[in-house]
């Protein structure tokens, strides 16, 4: 598992690919998947002979991109949803991908931990400014990094200048381990700092390893029993959970997960793993539609209030195509004009992608093997755009 930092947004498992240029998949599981997607692209609720915008996003994304399966939820501003889904939710045995099927969110789960984080803050509880020490004294230590120096806010905005756990660690490696976030912070204090803190924006999945911490030492309870009080049940979000310790599988229909590794190699069934290398940074499992009322929940200020939500839409620059980044949540330019709020994450097998207008639309897009390129990123959050401005 190596994280890199680009305009998608990685989760704890995005692999360095390297390059520009696509990899072809193997020349037999490229026959293989195009002979069995033939006649699985379009859903029972979408007219085949005349596929809307978000249909042909994902036929493509399968058809050409090589995704074992794409599946998207889309609700326009009157809170009418649609389910799409295209390719095979299971290349073993042909069957057909569950409609909202589960699936790995990865670093969405980051949006979730932010929320926590910014509750306590409006309970009191959580100072923004105050140092990682107020918090973990004396836990945070390394070659140019120092507990004392780091504020919370720099956490969630990815401003700490902590390195990245994630380029350490090999997905192969770690799939059947359980590893304690002390362990992932500890991989990630063997390095020295990528910056200074508050010098440069710099994706890291140890600063939400590091806010789950502030959360637990806080409330004296686990981080996912805190999600699930204070977001997944608050706001009924009935097929999005934290999985415990040593669970491998996911509980409802899903597609089955598909991974490269190395990423020019071929694909595998990864759909069972043990997630706890994500943790804060990339653990929970939920579906699109689930997202969907997740992200709009938040913008309608149903879960923070509203000194908090401001804060949490506070942005910095994040790379060069319009992707800001704030406490948790991301901002990227719509086609259409104005902006779209969310996160999005990869972890080996899945990709997700979506977010939601401040004027009620919301679309997420997810696809069951994580882009082998900049190319096929680009493909997943474009289909994004034309649900968001169809």
């Amino acid at each position: 598992m190596r994280a890199q930092t680009r305009q998608g947004l990685p989760s704890p498992t995005r692999r360095q690919q390297g390059g520009g240029r696509r990899r072809a998949l193997p020349a037999a599981a490229a026959l293989v998947i195009g002979v069995m997607t033939l006649g699985a692209l379009a859903p029972p609720s979408v007219s085949a002979a005349r596929p809307d915008a978000v249909q042909q996003s994902l036929n493509a994304l399968v058809r050409d991109d090589g995704m074992p399966a794409a599946l998207a939820s889309v609700q326009d501003r009157d809170g009418r949803i649609r389910t799409y889904t295209a390719g095979l939710g299971d290349l073993a045995t042909g069957s057909k991908v569950p409609r909202d099927g589960q699936v790995r969110i990865g670093s969405n789960t980051k949006t979730f931990v932010a929320v926590v984080v910014l509750q306590l803050v409006g309970e009191g509880k959580i100072g923004l400014d105050a140092t990682v020490d107020t918090y973990l004294p004396g836990l945070v230590r390394g070659e140019g990094i120092d507990g004392r120096r780091i504020t919370v806010r720099q956490l969630l905005q990815h401003t700490s200048g902590l390195p990245d756990y994630g380029v350490h660690v090999d997905d192969d490696e770690i799939r059947n381990r359980y590893l304690e976030p002390r362990e992932l912070l500890d991989i990630a204090l063997r390095y020295k700092a990528d910056a200074d803190p508050g010098e440069t924006w710099g994706y890291s999945n140890t600063n939400y390893i590091l806010a789950g911490l502030i959360v637990q030492k806080v409330t004296g309870r686990p981080l996912a029993e805190e999600i699930d009080r204070r977001i997944i049940k608050r706001i009924g979000l009935r097929h999005t959970y934290f999985p415990a310790p040593g669970e491998m599988t996911i509980r409802e229909p899903h597609p089955q997960g598909y991974h490269r590794n190395p990423a020019d190699g071929p694909l595998r069934d990864f759909t069972e793993m043990d997630p706890s290398w994500g943790w804060a940074a990339g653990q929970l499992i939920s579906t699109n539609s689930d997202l969907n009322r997740f992200f709009t929940a938040l913008l309608a200020g149903r879960l923070l209030p509203a000194a908090q939500l401001a804060e949490m839409r506070t942005t910095v620059p994040a790379g060069t195509s319009g992707l800001r980044y704030g406490l948790g949540l991301t901002s990227r330019p719509l086609s259409c004009g104005g902006v779209y709020w969310g996160h999005g994450g990869d972890i080996a097998g899945y990709e997700t992608r979506g977010g939601v207008t401040d004027d009620g639309r919301a679309a997420n897009v997810a696809v069951t093997s994580i882009p082998s390129d900049e190319a096929a990123t680009q493909h997943v959050m474009d289909a994004v755009d034309r649900a968001l401005c169809g």
